[in-house]
């Protein structure tokens, strides 16, 4: 499945009739260049989760930074980084939903 089906079936089944109608999923470009990506977990199995900004950068082409705060995970990184960014949302719900289980 890949990443773009996998956060709309993840939308679909967070939707309560209530958290949908917030801000929930918002996908923007950054002025670095780049993307950034916030996702609101406030109806998630990672809602109490918290990270700390963390900064992994190469060079100014190649980077990327990921936090999860106010629940709300926050992600960011160069041009090229929008599917991976989506990816370490999806990690990070399946590493937690698998120490669920």
């Amino acid at each position: 499945m890949n990443i773009l089906d996998w956060i709309q079936d993840w939308f679909k089944e967070n939707c309560d009739g209530d958290w949908e109608h917030g801000e929930v999923i918002q996908i923007t470009t950054i002025d670095n260049p780049g993307w950034e990506v916030e996702i609101d977990i406030s109806n998630t199995s990672i809602a109490t989760m918290n990270l700390d900004w963390i900064l992994n950068e190469t060079n100014k082409q190649d980077w990327y930074g990921v936090k999860i705060a106010n629940q709300k995970f926050t992600a960011a990184g160069d041009p090229g980084k929008l599917k991976f960014l989506l990816g370490l949302f999806k990690e990070m719900i399946d590493k937690i939903e698998n120490q669920q289980e």
